[in-house]
């Protein structure tokens, strides 16, 4: 069958905007294996890694008599040791988040904006930022985040911490901000060029990655877009879209590569484990994670991607699921 001249100059086109994702079969497309399960059923928690173990903070834990009050908006701290395949509980966050950036730096996690509780809502977006020290296992504030906002992303990239996109209470943010622990202070870099929420953002290849999310916590608004920042310009660019429109999903970096997992939708959770390849700008199927769910936590050790509690099914579900992926 010809194809007429126009439509492949169209796809061309599109293709080189990051309009249409360009995605290749995997013969190769890694496993997954079981670890301990997480002390708490959670959802909507934070991950992040910190010499060789995974602390998983925030989030709504399951509602209990015990947690009518704080509307079960957790202050829980769980660390995860690979090594051991157990897990410790640690010293509790000052306050009660969910939807919360997490960031791990010098030796010191960061716990940035976020949604708590405030009078009869659940959605007060904050700008605090707290600092975790593993040797002492206490918390201290810093400077706060110039903009409220949760359900953002925050990742590393050359001893700095950016916060990127999220809602604000009222809609959603392009904001990029940068925290330089070394002066406690923040700084203003140029916006994203499409605001969004529940988002992932992750540095490889020298830039920083806003992949997918919604718009203003709706998840019947779901987007593929991916826009990658280049720190040395100040400036965003559209990149290859996701493969699988998605919000509230996680994210890692394993050899330059971005791994992509779960989310939701109003049909439904999502399976998803979608690779990224940076120099490429392409984008490849992996082996879907065993358990479909949301709002789950993401981070890397040894070489290793873990996805830990999230809900399996769309809105307020739970887990203390621990699946691990290799490749």
């Amino acid at each position: 069958m010809l194809i007429h001249p126009l439509l492949i100059t169209l796809l061309i086109f599109l293709c080189s905007f990051g309009h249409v994702p360009l995605i290749h079969a995997n013969p190769e497309p890694g496993v997954w294996s079981q670890g301990a399960p997480a002390p708490s059923e959670r959802t909507e928690i934070a991950a992040a890694a910190l010499d060789g173990k995974i602390y998983v903070v925030g989030g709504f834990n399951r509602p209990s008599l015990g947690s009518i009050l704080d509307f079960a908006i957790s202050r829980n701290v769980e660390v995860y040791d690979p090594a051991a395949n157990s897990w410790s509980v640690s010293t509790p966050m000052p306050e009660g988040r969910h939807h919360t950036g997490i960031a791990a730096l010098d030796g010191f996690l960061y716990v940035i904006g976020g949604f708590a509780k405030s009078g009869l809502t659940v959605w007060h977006a904050v700008n605090t930022v707290y600092q975790y020290n593993p040797a002492t296992q206490t918390w201290s504030e810093r400077a706060p985040m110039p903009t409220a906002r949760g359900a953002l992303g925050v990742t590393v990239y050359q001893g700095r911490i950016y916060a990127i996109g999220g809602y604000d209470g009222t809609q959603n943010t392009g904001a990029t901000e940068i925290y330089d622990p070394a002066t406690d202070s923040w700084s203003i870099a140029a916006p994203l060029s499409a605001p969004r929420d529940h988002l992932a953002i992750a540095a490889a290849n020298s830039k920083i990655y806003a992949i997918g999310g919604r718009s203003n916590l709706k998840y019947r608004q779901n987007t593929s877009v991916v826009e990658a920042y280049d720190p040395a310009t100040n400036q965003w660019q559209f990149k290859a879209n996701l493969p699988t429109a998605r919000s509230g999903i996680g994210a890692g970096v394993i050899d330059g590569h971005i791994y992509v997992l779960g989310g939701e939708s109003g049909e439904g959770t999502f399976d998803n484990n979608e690779k990224y390849l940076p120099d490429e700008d392409r984008w490849m199927i992996m082996a879907p994670m065993p358990t479909a769910r949301h709002g789950l936590g993401v981070a890397v050790a040894d070489g290793r991607l873990y996805a830990i509690g999230g809900g399996t099914s769309p809105g307020a579900s739970f887990s203390q699921l621990n699946e691990i992926f290799s490749y």
